[in-house]
């Protein structure tokens, strides 16, 4: 190689090795960025989802949880019965004021309903009448009274509750169940062990169906409500309703 080109090579190299060495003094980082093989990709946190649901409504209690849901701004899913005609117009109310209507049961009866296929077809058939009286609308959502692992079923019907998942999966139905519950399934339970189990239930979750009750034995529920709700707030939970194609949590079916 001739001199005065090997000089002038040997000028570049050097210009390349102080320029970056001057670049690593006052941007470590960002020389690291453009010499990395892979780009840096910045992890975003998981959004972590509420579904509030109450089932065995409406009742005197509804519209309080109604009145909660709209003070905090959030909407939720109701699972509504028939046992209470009384009350039938909060489900119109629920549903004008953006509130999801799922069926659970007009008579909530197990011995009843879960006597035969057709006898819970036709349960569910009556509730989806009221619904559709009280909101204008038809609903493909409903939920089990017991849940669909429940075993009591299996006394008055063995293997009824699968072969009505079957069935009416089949017609468009969509069932949900829960990973959480406040455990106000049981009325004599007060509001703070009703707070406690939710918030011993939800630990560590993401995306949460809570199961809880607005029927006639549960005002516990209405003073829990709002201790909750704060509560799954500061936790950074957003309160989101079912909708067609939600996860339906589903259990282990057990008959």
């Amino acid at each position: 190689m001739k001199k005065p080109l090997l000089i002038k090579v040997s000028l570049c190299c050097i210009g390349f090795l102080a320029f970056v060495f001057a670049l690593n003094a006052v941007g470590g980082p960002y020389l690291n960025a453009v010499f990395s093989k892979e780009a840096s990709v910045v992890s975003q946190p998981k959004k972590k989802v509420m579904y509030l649901t109450f089932d065995d409504g409406p009742s005197q209690n509804t519209p309080e949880v109604l009145k909660i849901l709209k003070k905090y701004k959030i909407h939720a899913t109701f699972f509504v019965t028939g046992a209470e005609l009384d009350y039938a117009s909060y489900i119109k109310q629920a549903y004008e004021e953006g509130n999801v209507i799922g069926i659970h049961s007009y008579s909530h009866e197990y011995d009843e309903i879960y006597q035969s296929e057709s006898a819970y077809l036709e349960d569910l058939r009556k509730t989806s009448d009221l619904i559709l009286e009280q909101t204008g609308h038809k609903t493909n959502l409903f939920r089990f009274p017991g849940g669909s692992s429940n075993t009591v079923s299996r006394r008055y019907s063995p293997g009824i509750i699968t072969a009505l998942t079957k069935k009416l999966t089949a017609c468009g139905y969509q069932y949900y169940d829960w990973n959480a519950s406040n455990g106000d399934g049981n009325p004599n339970l007060d509001s703070n062990t009703l707070v406690n189990q939710a918030l011993r239930e939800t630990k560590g979750l993401d995306e949460v169906m809570m199961l809880m009750h607005d029927g006639t034995g549960n005002h516990a529920t209405v003073e829990a409500l709002p201790i909750l709700i704060e509560a799954f707030q500061k936790q950074g939970y957003t309160f989101e309703v079912i909708q067609t194609g939600t996860d339906g949590f589903h259990h282990h079916i057990a008959n």
